[in-house]
């Protein structure tokens, strides 16, 4: 072997020099060489490299590539893009490897150093690549993005940046033409909408589902009824809209009013069709989440394009029957809208995603092993669900709306309701023991919002309540000021209560009521008479019944008069009056009594606000907010003369 090859330093690659050509050799070979015992390359005599580069150093450990993912919206945060890149990294610099195809080279040269690639990782890196369709590195479709977030390796590290820092290219051929007019579309949208739109018909191109978690009153109906158009123009076949029976109406409505061209039906009630054909006459098909349970034998028989979650709170359990049953639907794309996609637990948002995009997250075991109920497992999460939800708060778009004014007021037991809450909480405890404080949980709820709710008597509510008090005040302020309010109670003793006595304090009141005793073919002439209305008036909501789809912008004013422990009750009840459309600042009245398990409701409410604002950048109660709530029932009630 008289010839000799030579190596060269080519960027950051070691490559020799042979008869036939320059050779990169693998990181094995040059190893060998360097530490080992080989002295040639195909049959050609070669010199360890560090004896041809005195200041190159030849580490034996090696380094572990990573798929980094990154994403990152455009300058007007109308569009996104991803890419993926291959990284080797060490404690002070990161690098990224050279590719040619899906030919990666297994060794760099890093601050004069050279490193091996950790032996068998780039193939692990070229099948998962492989798998999702990524020929090589670069630019990558939503959907492939999807797919390597999807993927449960330690290779992949997610880089997804919401905040723009990141330079994505605004090039012409990077990015889907933004459209500012929605074709058979009846109305005005604000820019906020159009971009919504714009979202939500890339998301769609590429065959996958999202959650539309806009703020309550910034139309999220709208910018639906806005896709809908697009893939009816598109020739897709039909859609399946699914929302409270409350709000079957209010769909019916806002279809008929923006988008006329659209045939609809509500499948709904005694009369509905049983035959799928009968269904596949219309653009748009709208269905209670009960009809889903009852008619899924018949709905399954249509393949629809997309199928629409409203209220997709209604999904947050994932043994629930509907929940169950909706996700069995044969269906292209699914969207969920929400403005609340956690309400009391992560797991809300993984059975939303269960829906919009099935497997992405896991199966709901590993899913809860892996991200706990606490704000830090809600920040790590928030990268990965990110790029399929659309949140903008009312603050950030809709300037026009006018001030929302929230003000708690903290009341006291009087004495006597004092006493009698410590001998509800007493005698519980002696009867049932340590599950005493679960048992009493209801009664002191009830007793809290009036004790005649629980005891049923007859004596003057204002007189034995100083809750009672404090809103017939503010009801003789409101009224003063001729203007209208919305009282919210989960019991309907309660609002028995106020329609009795209130006409006896307020002679002449406009007064009525909204809850699971009325008929719901009745409520929206309820709404409606009650917004036309001129003058002050007092409309009683159980806010379970009506506390979603109703538009009461003739109300400035919102009174809970008992707190929900659920944060998305309470506020999707206060966004009956502040939303789209109110001309007047709407005040948030919350009365609770100190000392009780009100006030600890409404510290629980707090926290989980907290934990879907780290969540989401989109139940009655589980069981950490009964033993939260447990505990506090061991306090004394707040009394200053106890």
């Amino acid at each position: 072997m008289s010839e000799e090859g030579n190596w060269i330093i080519d960027g950051n690659i070691l490559k020799v020099t042979l008869p036939e050509g320059i050779l990169t050799p693998t990181s094995d070979l040059i190893f060998s060489i360097e530490f080992g015992d080989v002295t040639s390359i195909n049959g050609i005599r070669v010199r360890r490299p560090s004896l041809v580069f005195d200041q190159l150093k030849f580490s034996k450990y090696p380094l572990m590539p990573e798929i980094w993912i990154i994403g990152g919206y455009d300058k007007q945060r109308t569009k996104c893009s991803y890419s993926c890149h291959i990284i080797v990294k060490n404690e002070h610099t990161n690098h990224e490897i050279l590719t040619s195809g899906t030919d990666f080279i297994d060794h760099l040269i890093i601050d004069n150093t050279w490193f091996p690639i950790v032996r068998g990782s780039l193939e692990e890196v070229r099948k998962i690549l492989e798998k999702g369709l990524i020929r090589k590195p670069g630019k990558i479709s939503l959907k492939q993005f999807f797919f390597l977030l999807g993927k449960p390796s330690d290779l992949i590290n997610v880089r997804f940046n919401p905040s723009s820092e990141l330079k994505i290219s605004s090039d012409a051929e990077d990015l889907e033409p933004f459209e500012d007019s929605v074709p058979g579309f009846q109305g005005s949208l604000y820019p906020y909408q159009i971009i919504g739109y714009n979202w939500l018909k890339s998301i769609a191109k590429e065959d996958l589902g999202c959650i539309l978690a806009d703020e309550m009153g910034l139309g999220k109906t709208i910018q639906i009824i806005c896709l809908i158009l697009s893939e009816i123009s598109d020739l897709y076949g039909p859609v399946l809209i699914v929302c409270p029976a409350t709000v079957l109406e209010n769909w019916r409505r806002e279809l008929q009013r923006f988008a006329p061209g659209l045939s609809k039906i509500v499948h709904q009630g005694g009369s509905r069709t049983g035959l799928y054909s009968d269904l596949l006459r219309y653009n748009v098909v709208i269905t209670s989440y009960d009809i889903i349970i009852r008619d899924i034998s018949l709905l399954r028989m249509i393949k629809w394009n997309l199928v629409v979650a409203d209220e997709a709170q209604s999904l947050k359990n994932p043994d629930a029957m509907r929940t169950k049953k909706i996700k069995s639907l044969n269906r292209r794309i699914s969207i969920a809208v929400t403005g609340t996609p956690v309400e009391n637990t992560l797991t809300d948002l993984w059975s939303l995603f269960d829906f919009v995009i099935p497997g992405f997250l896991g199966t709901q075991q590993d899913f809860e092993q892996r991200f706990q109920n606490i704000p830090r497992c809600a920040s790590d999460l928030e990268p990965l669900v990110s790029p399929i939800i659309l949140r903008r708060t009312v603050s950030e778009v809709a300037k026009d709306l006018p001030d929302r004014i929230d003000t708690p007021q903290a009341l006291e037991l009087s004495l006597e309701e004092a006493r009698d809450y410590e001998t509800i909480r007493q005698s519980t405890y002696k009867e049932y023991g340590v599950s005493g404080g679960l048992v009493s949980l209801q009664k002191l709820r009830m007793f809290c919002t009036h004790p005649l709710v629980l005891a049923h008597g007859t004596s003057d509510p204002a007189i034995i309540s100083p809750k009672y008090q404090r809103l017939t005040e503010l009801l003789e302020e409101i009224f003063i000021n001729e203007e209208k309010v919305l009282i919210f109670t989960s019991f309907s003793e309660m609002i028995d209560i106020f329609l009795k006595d209130l006409p006896t304090r307020i002679p002449g009141i406009y007064i009525d009521y909204i809850d699971g005793r009325v008929d719901i073919t009745k409520r929206q002439n309820i709404v409606d008479d009650f917004n036309l209305h001129d003058g002050p008036g007092v409309l009683l909501l159980n806010p379970r019944a009506a506390g979603t789809g109703l538009n009461l912008t003739g109300a400035n004013h919102v009174i809970h008069y008992n707190p929900e422990w659920n944060p998305a009750i309470e506020d999707q009840a206060s966004a009956r009056a502040y939303r789209r459309g109110q001309k007047k600042p709407v005040t948030i009245h919350r009365l609770f009594y100190l000392g009780t398990v009100e006030e600890i409701i409404c510290n629980r409410l707090d926290y989980k606000r907290e934990l879907q604002d780290e969540a989401v950048v989109g139940t009655t109660g589980g069981d950490e907010d009964m033993l939260t709530i447990s505990r506090a029932l061991e306090i004394t009630p707040f009394h200053g003369e106890i």
